[in-house]
């Protein structure tokens, strides 16, 4: 028999699609890794890992979860001889609650099962969530249950381990403080958006007048939050309007996973991009990819320090050139102008964003990041004010930390008073600093200097260890507390379960150190609700409240200022300079340990990064062209020195970055973050300065450092590599939007022949599950692929067998580099189990383990999976994974209670993939035949679909020919990946547009 043709060709102009570097130059060793998909298992069938290694490894995910408890304040245990009302065991519940990141809190629902809370979704109908989630707020229910938590105090001198002799020394210390105002007491807290804990700010500061507040982060909004101050006089925070807006000008700003709302802001993002009305046009300015980056139009590598230059450049040719007016107030912005406009760079500015800009009055958004300074932010007020943004897709609110030092001047400030002996008694409220200090303060020098040193976190840490005084912090499931989202409206945060290791919250601390006679937390939140103003009030408001999440009508009200560039305006001229000769290297925040503060989950350290892949490391990232320069490699080490201080890391070499710039990623090499994280990458802090980036001398280092990056793992394409660049082109389909919508069936390769079906396809009678991927959605944050795993009881396999190509995710992102490896463009394609028609695994599997079911589901059947592994062999898509070790063995009854009780735990030997999360249809199923009804489109919604922020992933009824999977399945833009094999999958992508203006027609497409 012939060969299948494909059912579409490539054409000449089609973009070359790879992987990674070695893909595209089909290196022996890509070569090797593809076709070598079982590797031997010699070593480890003759040395299986001790139960002590497996613990290590697993870590949080074998997290002792045995004692439970009540939501509520704690009350008399009565038997449940009468069951309460509304409570079924064994039946889950959902409560809300919020978590604070960012300094901002976002609305979620926690699934319980009797009173242990194990999976987290977002809260439908707060603005921030809608229902969506990212990585940290899916696995921060490992962290609840991690065994390395911190369980008691710790008095570094005596060894008192209980919080009773804890209080005899606060009481005695803090009274003695009070008869001098507190004079000597300085306080250092991570940020908090909870309104409680701004309560019991200000009654410390009232009970001790002389003492000193400040806050810490490395991550700190600060340049966003001076700039506002520099452009309109006093602190204001930006809101945007992305699903309003045609044209979105990004200066280094990940506003899709580093922004505080960027669960939000994805959403937005996502509805501004409709192929059939307005399709928004991102352009990006910034050194390395990043989220936002991948998925934008138009992308321009340049190295932080000349940001600066093109944001005035871009002002230079709107105010001077395009004819728009400088706003009033802004004119002493006009010299700085013109010395920008001569600037040879300045040249290479797109005329065809200028004009965009220019002709689309309130249609557009140009935001900065937190790496650039001030100055380019207050530059960014004016330029939106000037383009007509505010008040349609830019928005005000006053800021809520004006009158605070910057994070960065409130540490200077507390060392110099440290060495003056101006500072005897330190409180720290969460954080991190003598880990994630800025490298010129010396923290370990503020401790020494201090006589007195309290720490309030959830693990012993670097800081802990050098503190006087340890304190357990209760995790946010385990705890009352309350916060604001972006936008200012006020959430509360209820407890799901007792703290397991008797913490305390930062509220409960500070009523403790003042003397307040409310000191629990319960007591405290709903003080501050009473005494609030806002909608609903009394009783029944805080009941609804706790049941809604949050309490409508508390955001802040929308405010305008005047500009006046007045003195900013000359340093802004100093930033404008032309490229410098040394390498710059760039601080990151990382996609899964943030600043470190994850540096012990399990998941987040085996997820592989969004754009490299990498798993269980930090690495310098290079472009081709500077490793060239530089002499270095691939896992090459490299040294980085800045004035008296160096550190030596592996190269990762990665297309897009900018030349003559290195990229790191901030939270690795900790010391302190427990068995999971300890050792894991390299620390980079003491390298970083103030600034979001600082010049090095790079040089080889010595040796060479292995990483486990799984970019090449399960590869698809196992031809040769012409043929191998035209299927990944098949695979991650995408057009031009320009070409879309003049011809879509040219523009998406719909052409070629039907593929015969050789007998009857069968007749699906009920149900018939299917799944569809818009690609044009998907930002490839990675929120899936940790939702997953918490939903399925999918193991933490360890960084050795990452390597080897056994990581366990029933879902992964492929990522595609496009084009040219000068200037590449990214495609990202969620991939899990395809649930194919006529399934090839099936087909090869002796056992029958693998089989259809009446609803149309690939299921596997456990008990029959002798592990022949044919399955995987003969599955296109390579997505069944083979348990090679038993993770789930002689693990304590009380900790399986981390686990969905609703998934089987695998057993050692059996092929694992995707169900479509069936335990999640089997519910819905039974609920609609219980109630003799039918069941809804959209009622069933897999962990993928649920987590989505953009709503990329579709679950549904494909017989239902009003789903809305039924009509994502029959769009113009969808096909079926490897549809030339005729496995027929039962999951259809959509796929991506890029708007990028190429062509002739109109400036702006949309």
């Amino acid at each position: 028999m012939p060969p299948v043709k494909p059912k579409g060709q490539l054409r000449a102009s089609s973009p070359s699609f790879w992987r990674s570097m070695d893909d595209l130059a089909d290196s022996p060793d890509f070569r090797k890794f593809v076709e070598n998909e079982f590797p031997s298992m010699a070593d480890e069938m003759s040395a299986a890992p001790s139960r002590r290694s497996f613990l290590k490894v697993m870590g949080a995910s074998l997290a002792l979860a045995g004692m439970t408890g009540c939501r509520w304040p704690e009350e008399e245990i009565r038997p449940f001889s009468h069951r309460p009302d509304g409570y079924m065991p064994g039946v889950p519940l959902r409560y809300a609650t919020t978590m604070d990141l960012h300094g901002a809190a976002t609305g979620l629902l926690v699934t319980s099962y009797d009173g242990r809370p194990i999976k987290i979704e977002g809260n439908p109908d707060h603005w921030q969530s809608l229902g969506a989630t990212n990585s940290w707020h899916q696995a921060s229910i490992l962290e609840m249950y991690d065994p390395d938590r911190s369980q008691h105090p710790v008095h570094q001198g005596t060894g008192a381990k209980n919080w009773e002799e804890f209080g005899t020394f606060a009481q005695a210390h803090f009274r003695a403080l009070e008869a001098s105002g507190g004079r000597g007491l300085r306080i250092l807290a991570e940020p908090s958006s909870s309104p409680s804990r701004e309560v019991m700010r200000a009654r410390l500061l009232e009970a001790f007048p002389e003492a000193r507040w400040y806050e810490y982060s490395p991550v700190s909004r600060d340049n966003i939050r001076d700039g506002s101050k520099l452009a309109m006089g006093a602190a204001h925070r930006t809101h945007l309007s992305l699903d309003k807006a045609l044209t979105i000008v990004s200066l280094d700003d990940d506003f899709l996973l580093h922004h505080p709302a960027a669960v939000r802001y994805a959403r937005d993002f996502a509805a501004g991009r409709n192929p059939h009305g307005d399709f928004s046009r991102l352009w990006i300015v910034e050194s390395g990819f990043s989220l936002t980056g991948s998925v934008a139009d138009r992308r321009i590598a340049l190295a932080p320090s000349q940001i600066p230059a093109y944001a005035a450049c871009l002002a230079a040719k709107l105010f001077l050139e395009e004819g728009v007016a400088l706003p009033a107030g802004a004119e002493s912005l006009r010299p700085v102008l013109e010395r920008a406009r001569q600037l040879p760079s300045c040249a290479e500015i797109d005329a065809r964003l200028t004009y965009e800009l220019a002709h689309q009055r309130g249609r557009s958004v140009v935001t900065a990041g937190p790496r650039q300074p001030a100055e380019v932010h207050a530059l960014v007020h004016v330029i939106n004010e000037a383009l007509g943004n505010v008040g349609h897709t830019v928005t005000y609110t006053l800021d809520p930390d004006t009158d605070r030092p910057s994070h960065r001047d409130g540490m200077l400030e507390l060392a110099a008073d440290a060495q003056a002996g101006k500072a005897d008694t330190l409180i720290v409220l969460g954080g991190n600093p003598l880990y994630d200090a800025p490298g010129d303060v010396d923290f370990a020098g503020i401790l020494d200097q201090v006589g007195t040193s309290i720490h309030l976190s959830l693990y012993q840490d670097e800081t802990s260890a050098a503190c006087t005084w340890h304190l357990p912090r209760a995790h946010y499931l385990e705890t009352w507390g309350d916060g604001r989202d972006y936008r200012g409206t006020v959430s509360v945060n209820q407890p799901m379960i007792q703290p397991l290791f008797d913490g305390k919250s930062d509220i409960e601390l500070l009523a403790a150190i003042t003397g307040d006679r409310s000191v629990k937390g319960y007591d405290i939140v709903r003080r501050t609700f009473f005494d609030s103003a806002g909608p609903p009030a009394g009783e029944e408001g805080w009941a609804q409240a706790l049941h809604d999440g949050q309490r409508p009508g508390t955001e802040w009200a929308q405010t305008r200022s005047s500009l006046a560039a007045g003195t900013w305006a000359g340093s802004l001229a100093t930033l404008v300079t032309e490229p410098p000769g040394a390498v710059e290297l760039v601080f990151i925040e990382d996609s899964k340990m943030l600043d470190g503060r994850y540096a012990n989950s399990g998941w987040l350290q085996e997820l592989p990064d969004t754009l490299t892949k990498l798993t269980w490391d930090n690495a310098a990232l290079i472009a081709p062209e500077t490793a060239a320069e530089l002499g270095v490699g691939q896992e090459q080490m490299i040294r980085l020195a800045a004035g008296d201080k160096n550190v030596e890391l592996p190269v990762f070499v990665l297309p897009g970055q900018a030349v003559g710039t290195i990229s790191v990623a901030l939270g690795y090499g900790r010391t302190a973050a427990g068995q999971v994280g300890n050792g894991k990458g390299f620390d980079v802090y003491p390298l970083r300065g103030g600034k979001g980036w600082t010049e090095v001398q790079a040089t080889p280092g010595s040796g060479s450092y292995p990483l486990s990056t799984t970019q090449d793992h399960f590869a698809i394409d196992q031809l040769g590599s012409g043929e191998r660049k035209q299927r990944a082109a098949m695979l991650a389909r995408e057009a031009d939007l320009a070409e879309f919508r003049h011809d879509p069936e040219h523009a998406l390769q719909h052409h070629g022949h039907e593929l015969t079906q050789l007998f009857d396809a069968y007749a699906y009678d009920g149900y018939k599950w299917g799944m569809a991927i818009d690609l044009n959605s998907c930002i490839g944050c990675n929120a899936c692929v940790v939702a997953c795993q918490a939903e399925n009881n999918i193991p933490v396999v360890g960084k050795a067998e990452v390597a080897e190509g056994r990581e366990m995710h029933w879902l992964r992102i492929d990522r595609y580099f496009v084009g040219d490896q000068a200037d590449p463009a990214v495609a990202f394609q969620p991939v899990a189990c395809q649930h194919c028609e006529n399934a090839p695994c099936e087909q090869v599997c002796p056992v029958a383990a693998t089989v259809h079911d009446s609803d149309g589901l690939n299921v596997m059947v456990y008990n029959r999976c002798v592990g022949t592994r044919y399955c995987s062999n003969n599955c296109p898509y390579k997505v069944r994974r083979f348990n090679y070790f038993n993770n789930n063995k002689n693990i304590d009854p009380l900790k399986q209670m981390v686990y969905n009780p609703e998934v089987t735990l695998r057993f050692r030997g059996v092929m694992e993939k995707c169900t479509f999360c069936v335990q999640r249809i089997s519910a819905v199923k039974i609920d609609a035949k219980n109630a003799r009804r039918e069941i809804r489109d959209g009622e069933i919604t897999p962990a993928c679909a649920q987590v989505c922020p953009t709503r990329a992933i579709t679950f549904g009824d494909l017989n239902d020919e009003s789903s809305e999977v039924a009509h994502r399945q029959h769009d113009e833009r969808a096909y079926s990946m490897l549809e030339e094999t005729n496995v027929r999958p039962r999951t259809r992508y959509l796929a991506r547009l890029r708007n990028r203006g190429d062509h002739a027609g109109g400036e702006h497409e949309g």
